[in-house]
């Protein structure tokens, strides 16, 4: 019994990679706490969060609705929940609909400046599955739309969006967009076979670790422009020499001759990253 009850929740929280989650919630949160220079209060971090959870389960919906043929002709993406049959369509609809629910009352609970901003990122996670079909700038397209985390949890507080919020954005752009192109690797020959359009495909594998160390460069230089913005201390100037760091790790991980270890250097270390950043951010403001 107990397992039936479970069962759709885990296949729900299978289909949106809900531990994934890891990636981006940080980064709104440092969005948060930056913007106020202190902790934010628990009406704005709890509405934050369900506007982040419900955004997030919705870009994923429609991700894997809109590339549910795509995925059952690729292997390594065969036995996800629609191409399977463990899920149908409709039910990915409601769950898509529900979530778009729940960011909604979620946004509407915020600065007034985000009832207006709302449709941005709807439209932008609608349009992210199909540029795959006909452009490589997919990659810097979730990216930009990842950024709008720490922007959009800016404006949720403050109701405004100054310089300093649109370059821990173009931070966060610049670090998902860099990972991405590694993620690319994983359906390379996949992608080549199917007609997609990826940087890898388009420029080969070496043109795209280059392009992913030049955007992780300009994560950090975007982080320190935002610190020179800001009322910082010493603490937040170290976890950008932390990411710094870490993102060096990931790329001494793997190279176009060696690309064995690139689920630690795609899963791992950027969760790690992320939690890293925010635990620095975190005790920078409470101090």
């Amino acid at each position: 019994m107990t397992e039936t009850v479970l069962r759709y929740p885990r296949l729900f929280a299978s289909l949106v990679k809900i531990e994934h989650t890891v990636f981006a919630l940080p980064f709104a949160y440092i969005g948060a706490f930056l913007a106020v220079g202190d902790v934010p209060s628990a009406h704005d971090l709890f509405w934050i969060t369900v506007a982040m959870i419900g955004a997030r389960s919705l870009a994923m919906a429609l991700n894997r609705l809109i590339d549910a043929g795509i995925d059952a002709r690729n292997p390594r993406t065969a036995g996800r929940e629609l191409p399977r049959g463990a899920l149908r369509p409709w039910q990915v609809i409601a769950f898509a609909l529900t979530s778009l629910a729940v960011f909604l009352v979620a946004a509407f609970q915020l600065a007034p400046i985000v009832r207006w901003l709302w449709p941005i990122p709807v439209a932008a996670f609608a349009v992210y599955p199909y540029l795959k079909r006909v452009h490589w700038i997919s990659h810097f397209w979730l990216g930009a739309v990842d950024g709008l985390a720490p922007v959009g949890a800016w404006a949720a507080i403050t109701n405004e969006l100054p310089w300093q919020a649109w370059a821990l954005g173009a931070a966060v752009a610049f670090w998902v967009a860099g990972f991405d192109l590694f993620y690319a690797l994983f359906d390379l020959e996949v992608d080549r076979a199917q007609g997609l359009h990826s940087f890898p495909v388009r420029f080969g594998v070496r043109a795209a670790f280059t392009a992913a160390r030049i955007c992780h460069a300009a994560t950090v230089a975007a982080l320190v422009v935002a610190g020179l913005g800001l009322s910082v201390g010493v603490l937040y100037w170290l976890g950008v020499v932390a990411v710094a760091a870490l993102l060096l790790y990931e790329h001494m991980l793997v190279s176009p001759r060696d690309r064995s270890r690139l689920d630690m250097a795609f899963f791992t270390m950027n969760g790690v990253i992320s939690v890293t950043f925010f635990a620095f951010v975190l005790v920078d403001v409470l101090l």
